[in-house]
């Protein structure tokens, strides 16, 4: 992770806990977590960072990304959310 990543790691865990509470599709989250700030990039850093993946025309948490929220909220790691089904 890098100092610009750690900086931003409260929001990265937000992000994460959103993602893993309900399936979310890609747009929704684009809209919701998406911004033109170029030293606000919770997004990118998270999709870089491979903690969030596309799952057709859903965003999930990676089971790398469930380990790292886990780590910082001190609670076992849950698995990431289920796809919709459609």
């Amino acid at each position: 992770m890098t100092d610009r990543t750690a900086a931003l790691e409260p929001l990265i865990c937000d992000l994460l806990d959103w993602l893993s509470r309900e399936p979310r599709t890609r747009a929704e989250t684009l809209e919701a977590w998406r911004t033109s700030c170029p030293r606000l990039t919770v997004w990118e850093d998270t999709v870089e960072a491979g903690l969030v993946e596309r799952r057709g025309a859903d965003v999930a948490v990676t089971e790398l990304g469930a380990a790292f929220l886990a780590a910082r909220r001190g609670a076992p790691a849950a698995g990431p959310a289920q796809p919709r089904r459609t």
